[in-house]
């Protein structure tokens, strides 16, 4: 098989994403039936592009990709549209604070021709982004670093970025929900989220169009603790109505 169809390209991006997926899942996500996708998976078999296990499909070890890697691929040009108008606002000589993700990794590389920056992170792809340019001083938050994306975690990461104040604070989120505001998957980014949000004069939530009504696990914080949101489409009426409120500045890029 030399070209894999549409839905055969969907199933090996989600099995490389999540190491691991179920048939069930596979054909909920794509809303075909399990044989369905019991045929187009054994294509993939037999040209060992994924394993058939029991009850599921993995991807062989030589085509795992890291996930953070895979994340910056999706939605990336409205990412790469955010992270510009993020950088219009900043300043040179600003201080900030960028948490990990996708967006704000951008974010940081749009910020590379600012000069004189003072930048706290938790990120080692922000990290290298800003530091050693321009004059810019770029503090790491210490602790456990996770292995998808190399992100410092935990009570030592935390008490590291209360230290300091800052002008603006960059945030990626997982999800904007009506009923919780802005929401994180894990509990240690959002309680990193929250410590930057108390450190910063002005917060600015980055997030493409694919993070409205998407369900998470974890609320970072209400819509009346940001101050901007920058994204890519009209929120729906109810997030809409939510953000007005609650006086958030919504840029649509």
């Amino acid at each position: 098989m030399i070209h894999p169809t549409k839905r055969q390209s969907e199933i090996l991006k989600s099995v490389r994403l999540f190491g691991t997926c179920t048939v069930g899942k596979l054909a909920d996500d794509l809303s075909v039936s399990d044989e369905t996708i019991r045929r187009d998976v054994r294509s993939l078999v037999e040209e060992g592009l994924v394993l058939k296990v029991h009850g599921a499909i993995v991807a062989p070890d030589h085509l795992r990709e890291d996930p953070f890697q895979l994340r910056l691929q999706v939605n990336r040009d409205e990412k790469l549209r955010i992270a510009a108008r993020a950088a219009e606002m900043v300043n040179h000589g600003d201080s900030l604070m960028l948490d990990t993700g996708s967006t704000t990794t951008y974010v940081a590389h749009s910020l590379v021709s600012h000069r004189n920056l003072f930048a706290i992170t938790n990120s080692i792809e922000v990290a290298r982004s800003l530091a050693t340019q321009n004059g810019n001083r770029v503090y790491m938050a210490g602790g456990e670093l996770r292995a998808d994306d190399g992100a410092a975690f935990g009570e030592t990461a935390t008490d590291f970025t209360a230290q300091f104040q800052v002008d603006k604070a960059f945030l990626s989120i997982s999800a904007i929900s009506v009923d919780n505001g802005f929401m994180d998957n894990e509990l240690w980014e959002a309680d990193y989220s929250r410590t930057v949000i108390r450190q910063a004069g002005q917060v600015i939530v980055v997030a493409d169009h694919s993070k409205f009504e998407r369900r998470a696990l974890v609320k970072v914080c209400s819509f009346d603790t940001v101050d901007i949101l920058i994204t890519t489409r009209t929120p729906p009426p109810p997030i809409a109505e939510k953000l007005d409120a609650a006086n958030v500045d919504v840029i649509i890029v």
